[in-house]
Parts: structure tokens; sequence; C-alpha cells
């Protein structure tokens, strides 16, 4: 399709003059439409069509089947907490019911967030930073679907502004926005985020509850999860509004890995360190916990979908390949570690990425620091 005239239009609505002011914007837009035309005035550089915008699409594309698949489940529990077994109700019904449910809590995220971004852009006189094309669908993907607007409203400002852009903006951040507000929200506001009856909706648009026990939930009051390995695997739980199916998770793994936006060796190594300490309890054997089967920790609450689309951030994440692999196994056993030690975090998996967020560069100190007094051994030999 020739799309010269939407180009010539955007040449033609340039702002100029005493709208100059407003470059940031229309660069945003422009840039999001069409590859950036900029290149370096010196050295070699490699130009790629694959810019930063592209790429962050590609993890929004990779966020569709969880979304969609969420969108049903946040449909499908509904009516199974209100009519039981016996509800009869189509999967476009329950879709519906969850797009409805769903789409305030992304409008919300994406003005919040977007109005934020532009206004520092503005002031800075610097590009709109792309990131948060993916962070805004993030983050309502991450809460229970209970979660009141204005806490999300709250939670996206404090993510975007305490979060990233106090320290420079999109890539200088340490800490990911995503989880930084997922934190704020559990902190902050710990009776919306946790419990047994946050997790599925009563009424359309307000903010009622049924009760609907996840299987993390469960676990922590000493019970053993009621839902099958199956359910768990298929996503048929209750749950945060997108965390629930790993099979949709694994679709957007695919997309991930083939484009190669996402490190596989982090991916690996968080489901190895997992499933190591998962084993290491079930050698222990002290209770219930302990002896769930280590795959189990795989299934359950956020362990996936933080393996996949948050603890693979590449801004966050440790940057050499030695320390992706420590980096993603240190993930994975402390999230089972803080799951079966400490019942106040019975998720664990949030924590646990923030905590290697911090010590990610740490960890590439060690790495290339351990590298250069090798090199250094070999020369002097």
């Amino acid at each position: 399709m020739n799309m010269k005239w939407l180009e010539d239009w955007f040449e033609k609505i340039e702002p100029k003059g005493k709208w100059a002011w407003l470059g940031s914007t229309y660069e945003a837009f422009h840039t999001f439409a069409f590859t950036p035309k900029t290149v370096t005035k010196s050295g070699s550089h490699i130009r790629d069509a694959v810019d930063m915008k592209r790429s962050i699409i590609i993890v929004v594309i990779a966020l569709i089947p969880a979304l969609l698949f969420g969108m049903w489940n946040i449909g499908y529990q509904h009516f199974l907490g209100v009519e039981g077994q016996t509800f009869d109700h189509t999967i476009l019904e329950c879709w519906w019911f969850g797009f409805l449910r769903m789409l305030p809590l992304i409008v919300v995220s994406y003005a919040v967030g977007l109005s934020i971004e532009f206004a520092f852009a503005q002031y800075r006189h610097h590009e709109v930073n792309e990131g948060y094309l993916a962070t805004g669908l993030l983050i309502p993907m991450i809460v229970p679907v209970t979660t009141p607007l204005w806490q999300v409203a709250l939670a996206v400002a404090f993510a975007v502004i305490i979060g990233k852009e106090v320290f420079g903006g999109s890539g200088m951040n340490f800490l990911n926005p995503a989880l930084v507000a997922r934190a704020f929200l559990f902190f902050a506001y710990p009776t919306h985020m946790s419990g047994d009856k946050v997790w599925i909706a009563n009424d359309l648009w307000g903010s009622d509850a049924i009760a609907g026990a996840t299987p993390m939930g469960e676990l922590a009051a000493g019970s053993h999860p009621s839902a099958s390995a199956l359910d768990m695997l298929i996503g048929t739980i209750p749950g945060s509004t997108c965390e629930t199916s790993v099979i949709a998770i694994a679709l957007g793994a695919i997309l991930l890995l083939m484009t190669g936006i996402a490190s596989w060796r982090i991916m690996l190594s968080v489901f190895l360190g997992g499933g190591a300490m998962g084993l290491l309890f079930n050698a222990i054997g002290y209770n219930d916990y302990m002896q769930l089967p280590f795959y189990y920790h795989f299934l359950m609450g956020g362990f996936a979908f933080g393996a996949v689309f948050m603890a693979t951030d590449p801004v966050t994440a440790a940057q050499t390949n030695s320390g992706k692999w420590i980096y993603g196994l240190l993930i994975g056993a402390f999230a089972v570690l803080l799951r079966v030690c400490n019942p106040a975090y019975p998720e664990g998996m949030m924590l646990s990425i923030l905590f290697m967020n911090c010590m990610a560069p740490l960890i590439d100190h060690c790495v290339v620091s351990r590298n250069i007094k090798r090199r250094e051994r070999r020369i002097g030999r």
C-alpha cells in the first residue's frame, strides 16, 4: 500500500515557528508511523530497520495471546463464580465481559503514563521514549481485575516518574517500570492485591469481588491447590488478569525468541533456577509446600509471565552472556525460595526480579572483571 500521502501529511503539519516547542510530540507520532531518516554524522554505524519502536511493537504483539486469553478468563471466572458449573455462556460472551472489564484499566494506564512521558519529553526537549508502549499494556495485565482505576493511575504515575523519569527516561532506569507499579500497589494497598476475594469481578463496573482463591493463596493458607496441573497450564484459574495461561505466554515467548528480542539464556535460566530450588525443597520435604512438585511453580502465579516478559527486559537485565545465566538462575531460585519460606509474599516472582534488577550491574561488573583478569594472566604467561 502506498503511504506517500501519509508521509506528505506528516511533513505538512511539522511544527515550526511558534509551534516548534511541540517538536517532541510531533516526532513521537512521526517515528511511530515511519522509520526515522536521521543518521549519524561520523563513525561507522549499521542502520537497521528494526529500531526501538519496532522492537517494542513486537513485544506488544507477543503479549496479545495472553491478553486475549486473560479477557476470556475474566468472564469465565465471573460466570463460574456467580452461576457455578451450570453456566452456559459462550466463549464470546465470556470474552466480551472480560474485555469490558479490562478496557478501562488499559485506557487509564496509557492515558496517565503517556501524558507523563510526553510532558517530560516536552520539558527536556527530548524525543518521546517508546518504552511505555509495552509498559502501558503490561501494568493492567499483571494486576487483579478488581483493582480500582484510581489505584492503577497512582501506580502508573509512581512507576513512570519515580521508577523511570527521575533516572533519565527509557534506557536509564534500573528497575522494571511495570513491576515498580505492581510493587507500589502491593505495599500501598495490600488488601486489593492479595487474598481470596480480589481475583474475580462480581459486577461489571464496580469493584466487588467473589471468593476465588488462587493456587498461590491456597498454598499460603496451608492447603494443596484445588486446580489440577492441566488447569494451571491452560490458565482456567483465578489470578492476575493475564498471567494464568502458560500456553498463551509460551506463544508470546516463541515470537520473542524467533525475533531475537528476548534472551533465551535468561528465559531458560529462570526456569532452571526455579526447578533446582524446587527439587531442593522436595528433597527436604519439611511440609506440604516443600513437597509440591517442582514444576508446579512454573504453572502458578506469575512465574512464567515474569520469566518471559519481565526478567528479559533488556534495560534492567544483565548484559553479558555469563551474567544473563547468573541473573536468570538467581531470579528463579529466589522466587521459589520466597514462595516456600515466606508466607507473607506468596507470589515471590515480583520481588525476585526487582531484587535482581538491582544486582544486574554488579553481576556484569564481576563477569567483566573476571574476564579482564583471565586475559591479563594469559598475557603474563
